[in-house]
């Protein structure tokens, strides 16, 4: 296979188990009967429909969702016998009409189980087989802002391992954004903020070493919100839920001990995008993470660019980062 899902060297939590990652995709072009057809062929599953517009496919890697990404459309009931009759009567016509509305408009999603990342080829033949079958992403409609969410267990829960994932996401967050090239639609909306300037100076201080309760309270009191581009806001839920109700209250949050990388637009119809580029890029940040030395000196570097100096206003810190990781071999 021509494109392949890297291997970060931490492929295992501190307790031994092999890590694991959640996908989300969300797409279009297909219908949803269609796809929960297909990805039930191509995963080797058996679906079953759990609600309206909710069908779940059972796997031997766990049970995948495949949805309409609005709940609004998924619970509207026009049977329902609290409405007037004249309105129910019309109820599956007008249901036919919302259908065809919601297809073309509203993202289907495909919400993966954690997956072994040794099973994540997986996930790369379902988006290649979903592509020459049709389905499309965000470049191909203003309205489509098509998101391709990665949801990866930490080696462990130490206040000091998060630093380093955090630290390596700042530095490298506009390379990444680079790197995949976000659609126009994706970049208009809210999803994808970019952390707080003056919380990214407090977490890249030489000197920050603070324990969980304090790296929660810094990150919510600057980022009290789901639409960032690295979501921290279910694993807080994972680890201290009442801490994080202090800050924000959101019935949308899940907990799960993952970070929430929501970054990646999902550009599934481009013969050249690739399940694999995601998430190889991702796994340069993985290897930074792991790297002590390697990632101080790219925080040192990243402190620099951000002062005021000649070099700074004449190189964009994009390039310099993406000179340092393939001096180093990252990429």
């Amino acid at each position: 296979m021509s494109n392949q899902c890297s291997m970060p060297d931490i492929t295992r939590t501190d307790g031994g188990k092999e890590r694991k990652v959640g996908v989300e995709i969300e797409l279009s072009g297909l219908g949803y009967e269609d796809l929960v057809s297909l990805s039930s062929r191509l995963l080797r599953g058996e679906a079953k429909p759990v609600a309206r517009y909710v069908s779940e496919i059972a796997t031997d890697v766990g049970t995948f969702t495949i949805e309409l990404d609005s709940d609004p459309i998924k619970d509207l009931d026009l049977q329902d016998q609290r409405l007037p009759e004249s309105v129910r009567e019309l109820g599956g016509q007008a249901m036919n009409v919302i259908d065809a509305a919601a297809e073309k408009i509203v993202p289907l999603e495909i919400v993966s189980p954690p997956i072994p990342f040794g099973e994540l080829e997986r996930i790369e033949t379902l988006c290649d087989e979903l592509r020459k079958a049709g389905a499309l992403g965000s470049r191909e409609a203003l309205y489509y802002a098509f998101g391709l969410q990665l949801n990866p267990e930490l080696p462990n829960l130490k206040p000091s391992t998060l630093v380093r994932y955090l630290q390596a996401f700042a530095a490298l967050y506009e390379w990444l954004k680079a790197r995949h090239q976000i659609d126009f639609s994706r970049k208009l909306t809210s999803y994808i903020e970019p952390w707080s300037s003056t919380y990214i100076d407090l977490l890249i201080a030489e000197d920050y070493d603070p324990d969980m309760d304090q790296l929660m309270k810094d990150y919510l009191h600057y980022n009290p919100t789901r639409n960032k581009a690295l979501d921290l806001l279910p694993l807080f839920a994972h680890l201290n839920s009442d801490l994080l109700a202090r800050y924000v209250k959101d019935e949308r949050i899940k907990s799960r001990p993952t970070l929430h990388y929501r970054l990646p637009d999902c550009d599934i119809d481009n013969p050249g995008w690739h399940f694999s580029t995601v998430w190889n890029d991702w796994v340069v940040l993985e290897q930074l993470a792991a790297d002590a030395g390697n990632l101080a000196a790219l925080v040192e570097a990243f402190r620099n660019s951000r002062k005021l100096s000649f070099h700074n206003l004449t190189h964009s810190w994009v390039d310099t980062c993406s000179q340092w990781l393939r001096s180093r071999n990252y990429v």
